[in-house]
């Protein structure tokens, strides 16, 4: 545990002051707080370094880029956050973040607004029948089931087939939109398609049977509170299912499929999963691409925790 004195005097500099607050609030890279706070990257490394050496900061790899947060014990945080609050860049600071959350959200939107109708024949990373069939035969059963990240909706009509009901969940209205006449024009009636975050998907809590993540976290901003969200929106006993790209370093995929991530490990499934009360934790590594750059597919299943007798 850093002590006091060495965190009061690193909070003592209004730059590192400012960036304990923005990571304090969102996870960044070293280019998003260049971009936020308009310095160079040798200084706001400078400072990183020296919040990390003081057990403020953690950052985790993420393809060529480390990804900062906050690690700040509950006092300190809110001592940080009170002395942000009387720096005259702290407003701005704030307007600059939402702008680029908005930013991240709007750029993940547009990729999938212009793969509307176009799934079926694009190649989309990590999209392996094999998995969703290894997925499916480890969890199917009837019941009410989300798909979270939808797009088109292909996975959706699949789970209808044994579903009570589907609800299915894509932030892109266009893709909602058109995955709603596709499944209209199959005759499948028991999916309903919702715009929606699926960091806050517009479920009910307690409503699930089974939730589904099909190659959706890796564009969340934040995964681990889209898997929060789900398990809130899971009934006790419900199931998850998550099935994504391992780790790899195909840098280009931020570009060229509006990957936030770079792929998860594992682990890094499994500790996202417990941290939020999953039981039953099961991972395997279920396909693995022929071609450059082999990108592998991830399978995670999971249980909520039933109700005490």
């Amino acid at each position: 545990m850093p002590s006091m004195l060495k965190s009061l005097k690193l909070l003592a500099d209004p730059t590192r002051l400012r960036i304990l607050h923005l990571l304090d609030l969102e996870e960044l890279s070293v280019a998003d707080l260049q971009e936020l706070l308009g310095m160079g990257q040798s200084r706001i490394s400078t400072q990183l370094s020296q919040l990390k050496a003081g057990g403020l900061v953690e950052d985790e790899r993420s393809g060529k880029n480390n990804i900062y947060r906050s690690s700040m014990v509950p006092g300190v945080a809110t001592l940080a956050r009170d002395a942000a609050g009387e720096l005259p860049e702290t407003s701005k600071d704030l307007t600059a973040l939402r702008h680029l959350m908005r930013k991240r959200q709007d750029r993940a939107r547009l990729y999938f607004d212009q793969l509307a109708g176009r799934f079926g024949r694009d190649y989309v990373p990590g999209r392996s029948w094999r998995g969703l069939a290894e997925a499916l035969l480890k969890v199917m059963a009837g019941g009410v089931v989300a798909d979270l990240g939808a797009g088109e909706g292909t996975l959706s009509q699949l789970l209808a087939q044994r579903a009570e009901q589907v609800i299915a969940i894509d932030l892109s209205e266009k893709m909602v939109e058109f995955a709603t006449g596709l499944a209209a024009q199959h005759g499948i009636h028991n999916i309903e398609f919702r715009v929606g975050d699926i960091e806050a998907p517009p479920l009910e809590p307690a409503s699930l049977d089974l939730a589904v993540f099909s190659q959706a976290l890796h564009h969340a901003a934040h995964p681990q509170r889209a898997i929060d969200a789900a398990h809130a929106a899971l009934k006790p006993g419900g199931r998850l299912v998550i099935l994504d790209l391992l780790t790899h370093n195909f840098e280009q995929a931020r570009e060229l499929y509006a990957d936030t991530w770079l792929g998860f490990g594992e682990g890094e499934v499994a500790a996202m999963l417990e941290r939020c009360g999953f039981t039953e934790i099961e991972t395997a590594v279920v396909d693995k691409e022929p071609e450059p750059p082999f990108f592998q597919t991830l399978l995670a299943v999971a249980r909520k925790r039933s109700a005490p007798a």
